[in-house]
């Protein structure tokens, strides 16, 4: 149960997904994805190209273009399993990710859940990202991450400029960001994880050198 102290933030709308399909439709496109996976799985994310993927499925190209769009259309088809889960987690999942915890809690719950999201499959991600400058950017995945910091932000910090804060504090958690901490520079993962909480913990920080203590921690009960 959220505590009354606490501020609800308002309900987002996970990223679309795709509607119901024909049965043999569905059954088509779970064998194209399959055939992607297996590619992954065996050679890398390099690996997954609209020929290869064509070829391991039996399908023609066409077929691709049309269900998925283009390669990274297609790549995000294949990491929105684990996706969704996040949303979900962040939208309606328990605390300190979900509601229920305060919001400089829950930002710093969102970065952690999300680097750990990259360990798992930043290859994937950062192939699905390539192609024209500013897809991520673009994507209603990162729309739905922006609407989601934004609101924490506002909750815990009303007198900042939300709008330059909330991409500024997204922008070391893209993946090539991440990707390249961790495998040129040889930065742990927890390194990485101290570092998003040393961040938001400045960006919640006021003038003065105060943060909002209504936000900081949940308040005890009057008295």
């Amino acid at each position: 149960m959220i505590p009354a102290e606490l501020p609800v933030l308002p309900e987002l709308r996970q990223f679309a997904v795709a509607g119901r399909e024909r049965a043999d439709a569905a059954r088509n496109r779970a064998a194209i994805l399959r055939a992607a996976e297996r590619l992954v799985s065996a050679h890398g994310a390099d690996a997954v190209t609209m020929d290869a993927v064509a070829c391991a499925a039996g399908v023609g190209k066409g077929t691709l273009f049309r269900r998925f769009g283009d390669r990274p259309g297609l790549l995000r088809a294949l990491l929105n399993d684990r996706e969704g889960a996040f949303q979900e987690g962040f939208i309606r999942g328990p605390a300190p990710l979900g509601p229920g915890a305060p919001p400089a809690e829950r930002l710093v719950a969102f970065g952690h859940h999300l680097l750990d999201l990259m360990e798992a499959q930043g290859d994937l991600l950062a192939a699905a990202e390539s192609g024209s400058s500013g897809l991520r950017m673009r994507h209603s995945v990162y729309a739905t991450y922006r609407a989601h910091v934004a609101g924490l932000l506002r909750l815990a910090r009303p007198d900042a400029d939300v709008d330059y804060l909330t991409d500024a504090l997204l922008a070391p958690l893209a993946v090539e960001v991440v990707l390249f901490q961790r495998r040129e520079l040889g930065l742990p993962l927890d390194r990485l994880k101290e570092g998003w909480r040393m961040l938001t913990t400045a960006a919640l920080t006021d003038a003065s050198g105060e943060r909002p203590a209504d936000q900081s921690a949940p308040r005890s009960a009057s008295r």
